[in-house]
C-alpha cells in the first residue's frame, strides 16, 4: 500500500511538472505572437524593419490611395516603404515582417499588366506543394481593394486573391480585406475608415469578434468627429497626376483625392445619397465633368457645346452630320439624359469620367425639366460666343434656337427610364433627335418611339474584340449586342451602324463586320477613324492606332463591294475621317443620293401619329457632300480655316 502511494505521488508529480512546462511553453508562444502582432517598441525605431506598402495600379487610383495611407502611417510614427510590384523581387516576401497592399482590379478580374509577375508568383507559390504553407509565417499583412461593383463576381477579385494566397502561404492577416467601389461615390470615406482601423491594429489595438478597439490609438486627425461618424475626406494635395504633373482629365477610377475641398463641396451621406435618394453624379464626378466643360443638369444629365457648333457659328464648316444628313451644326445641341454607361470603351473620348451601371438605380429627374435646362444652358453657351471673331449676328441668332439634339454626349441615353417622354418633348419643340446606343439594352431599343435617326455603336465584329474594346459590364454582352442589332432591324425610321476603326484592334475584321449587316439591316453605315484624345491611363491607344482617311476609304469600299450593290459609298467628310455607306434601294433614286433629311416633313409625320418610314422624309444630298467630290464633304458656303502647326524641330544632333 505504501509502495502504491509513493508510485501515485511520483505519477502526480510528473503530471504536474508536464502541465507546468506545457503552460509555460504556451505562455511564451502567446507572448511571442502578441509581440509580433503588436510590437511594444516604437515601430519607427531603427531596430524594427520597415514595412512594405505596395500599390497595384493601372489608372493611378491605388497609387494615390497608397500615398495617402503612407502619410497617415508616417504621421502616426510607423515607417513604411512605398513599392511598385514591378520593382520588387517577390522571392523577398519571405523576409518581410509587415506588408500592406492597395490593389486595383483590371480587365476580367486580373491585376494591371505591370503587376502581373508579382501576382502570378503569389498564385504559383500558393499552389506549389514544394513551397509549403509556412513561407510567409513571419509576415503580417493587410489588403485594400479598388474596383467596380458593376462587374459583379470580379469585383475586387485581385485584392481577394492576394489575401487568400498570402494566407495559404502562412501570412497572418491583421485586418479583413477592405473593398472600395469607384462607382459608389464613397471610395475615399471607405478607405479612410479602413486605414484608421489598420493604424489602430498596428499601434496595439486589439481585435475581438470582428470589432476593433482603437482606444490605444493616438492619431491627430479631423477626419473623425467626436460622435464617431466619418466626414467626407478629400486630400487636395493629390491633385497631381502620377508623374507629378497636373492633369486636366480625371478618370473615374482616379477620383481618390481629386474632389473639391470640404468647404466647397455639397455634403452627402456616406452612401452617396441626398435626401434619401442616390445621386448618379457625386461631387467628385461633377467637379471632373465641369472641369471639362460639361454643364450638369440635375442629378444625371448633361449638355456641352460641340466644337463643330462653334465652328459653324464662325462660318468655318460643319461636322460630318451636316455633310451626310443636312444638320445645321450651329443649331445642334449635344446632350444626354444619362451620364451612366454599361461599357468602359478603350477609345472613350470622355476618359471614363462618367459613372457605369447595368440598370437604372439612381434618383430620376423629370424629362421636361431636363429639356428646359438643357436648352437654357445650351443657349447661354451660345451667347458667350458673341464677339468671337467670325461669329455673325445672323448665325448667332439662329444658334439660340436649337433645331437638332444629338443624344450622344456621353453615357447611355437609352438607360434613362423616361427616354420616350424626353423625345416627345424635343419633337414637340420641333427639335430633331439623333440617338446613339451602345447595343447593350435591346429591350429599350424595342420600346423606343420613332426618332429622327437611331444609331447603334458597332465597335467590333467578333465577341473577343468587342470584349477587348468595349470592356462591357454584362456577362452576356455578345448576346445583348446581337439582340440590339435585331431590334434595330424592326425600326421603320432611319437606322445607322456606327463603326469606329481602331488600327490594330478591329480594322482587319472586314468579313466579320459584313456578316453583321444581315443581322440589323441598317439604312446607313458610318465608318469613322478613332479620334485620339490624348494619353489616358485607362486606354492603351496611341496615335499609331488612328487610321488615315485613306484607310477608312479603303475599308468602306471593301465593305461596299462585299454587299454586291446592296450598299454603296455615298458621302465622306475628310476632316472627320468619316465615310458613309447607304442602302442603294432606298436612298439612291435615278442615280442621285438622298441621304439628307427633310426635318419639317419628319416633324409633320410625327405629329400626324400615322406610321411612316425612313423613305418618307429623305431629301437630296448636295453634290459637294457626295463621295469623291472635290470638296471632300466641306460645305463650299463655309470658309475653310487651317491652323498653323508650329511643331518644335527635331534635334538632329
Amino acid at each position: 500500500m505504501r509502495i502504491f502511494s509513493q508510485s501515485a505521488r511520483f505519477t502526480l508529480l510528473a503530471l504536474l511538472s508536464a502541465s507546468t512546462l506545457y503552460c509555460f511553453y504556451k505562455s511564451l508562444r502567446l507572448k511571442r505572437h502578441a509581440a509580433l502582432l503588436f510590437p511594444a517598441s516604437n515601430p519607427s525605431s531603427s531596430s524594427s524593419p520597415r514595412g512594405k506598402l505596395f500599390f497595384v495600379s493601372q489608372t493611378g487610383t491605388s497609387e494615390i490611395l497608397a500615398r495617402r495611407l503612407l502619410r497617415f502611417l508616417t504621421s502616426s510614427g510607423i515607417s513604411f516603404d512605398l513599392v511598385h510590384p514591378k520593382d520588387y523581387e517577390p522571392e523577398d516576401l519571405s523576409k518581410e515582417a509587415l506588408v500592406l497592399i492597395v490593389a486595383s482590379t483590371w480587365e476580367d478580374g486580373n491585376p494591371p499588366p505591370d503587376s502581373g509577375f508579382f501576382s502570378n508568383w503569389l498564385a504559383e507559390s500558393a499552389d506549389d506543394f514544394r513551397v509549403g504553407s509556412m513561407l510567409l509565417s513571419r509576415c503580417k499583412f493587410a489588403v485594400f481593394g479598388v474596383g467596380s461593383r458593376s462587374y459583379g463576381a470580379t469585383f475586387n477579385a485581385v485584392a481577394r486573391g492576394f489575401s487568400e494566397r498570402m494566407r495559404k502561404l502562412g501570412g497572418l492577416q491583421v485586418l479583413p480585406v477592405g473593398e472600395g467601389d469607384v462607382d459608389a461615390g464613397d471610395l475615399d470615406e471607405v478607405f479612410d475608415v479602413w486605414s484608421w482601423k489598420l493604424i489602430s491594429v498596428l499601434k496595439g489595438g486589439c481585435v475581438e469578434n470582428g470589432d476593433f478597439d482603437g482606444s490605444k490609438v493616438v492619431v491627430e486627425s479631423d477626419a473623425e468627429t467626436n460622435d464617431g461618424s466619418e466626414e467626407d475626406y478629400y486630400d487636395d494635395s493629390d491633385a497631381d497626376g502620377e508623374n507629378g504633373a497636373e492633369t486636366t482629365i480625371v478618370d473615374l477610377e482616379d477620383i481618390a483625392g481629386k474632389g473639391p475641398s470640404r468647404k466647397t463641396r455639397t455634403m452627402t451621406t456616406s452612401n452617396g445619397t441626398i435626401n434619401g435618394e442616390k445621386e448618379m453624379v457625386n461631387p467628385v464626378i461633377r467637379a471632373s465633368l465641369e472641369k471639362q466643360g460639361y454643364k450638369i443638369i440635375g442629378s444625371h444629365s448633361g449638355v456641352k457645346l460641340c466644337r463643330w457648333t462653334k465652328s459653324q457659328l464662325r462660318g468655318r464648316g460643319g461636322c460630318y452630320k451636316h455633310s451626310f444628313y443636312g444638320i445645321e451644326s450651329h443649331r445642334c445641341m449635344e446632350a444626354t439624359p444619362s451620364l451612366a454607361c454599361a461599357n468602359k470603351c478603350v477609345f472613350c473620348w470622355r476618359h471614363h469620367t462618367n459613372p457605369v451601371g447595368k440598370s437604372w438605380r439612381w434618383k430620376m429627374d423629370d424629362p421636361i425639366e431636363i429639356v428646359n435646362s438643357a436648352i437654357d444652358l445650351h443657349t447661354k453657351m451660345i451667347r458667350q460666343m458673341k464677339g468671337v471673331p467670325g461669329v455673325k449676328e445672323e448665325r448667332l441668332s439662329e444658334g439660340l434656337s436649337p433645331r437638332h439634339c444629338a443624344l450622344s454626349l456621353v453615357g447611355e441615353p437609352i438607360m434613362y427610364p423616361e427616354i420616350n417622354s424626353l423625345i416627345d418633348e424635343l419633337h414637340r419643340r420641333q427639335i430633331s433627335t439623333f440617338l446613339v446606343t451602345n447595343a447593350q439594352f435591346p429591350e429599350k431599343i424595342k420600346e423606343l418611339k420613332p426618332i429622327t435617326q437611331l444609331y447603334v455603336s458597332v465597335d467590333a465584329a467578333t465577341k473577343d474584340s468587342l470584349k477587348a474594346i468595349d470592356r462591357p459590364l454584362f456577362g452576356d454582352f455578345w448576346e445583348r449586342f446581337l439582340d440590339s442589332l435585331k431590334a434595330l432591324r424592326e425600326k421603320q425610321q432611319r437606322t445607322v451602324y456606327r463603326l469606329t476603326l481602331v488600327k490594330g484592334w478591329n480594322a482587319e475584321d472586314i468579313d466579320a463586320y459584313f456578316d453583321l449587316f444581315s443581322v440589323g439591316k441598317p439604312d446607313f453605315v458610318e465608318i469613322k477613324g478613332v479620334t485620339y484624345c490624348g494619353s489616358s491611363a485607362t486606354s492603351k491607344l496611341t496615335m499609331e492606332n488612328v487610321p488615315w482617311h485613306s484607310d477608312v476609304k479603303a475599308f468602306s469600299e471593301t465593305l461596299a463591294l462585299k454587299s454586291k450593290g446592296e450598299y454603296e459609298v455615298a458621302c465622306e467628310h475628310v476632316h472627320s475621317c468619316c465615310v458613309l455607306l447607304a442602302k442603294t434601294e432606298k436612298f439612291k433614286v435615278d442615280n442621285q443620293w438622298f441621304t439628307w433629311i427633310d426635318y419639317e416633313k419628319f416633324h409633320d409625320l410625327v405629329a400626324s401619329g400615322r406610321p411612316f418610314t425612313s423613305k418618307d422624309y429623305m431629301a437630296a444630298t448636295p453634290s459637294w457632300a457626295v463621295y469623291g467630290a472635290e470638296e471632300g464633304g466641306f460645305d463650299p458656303v463655309q470658309s475653310r480655316y487651317r491652323k498653323e502647326r508650329r511643331h518644335r524641330p527635331k534635334n538632329t544632333d
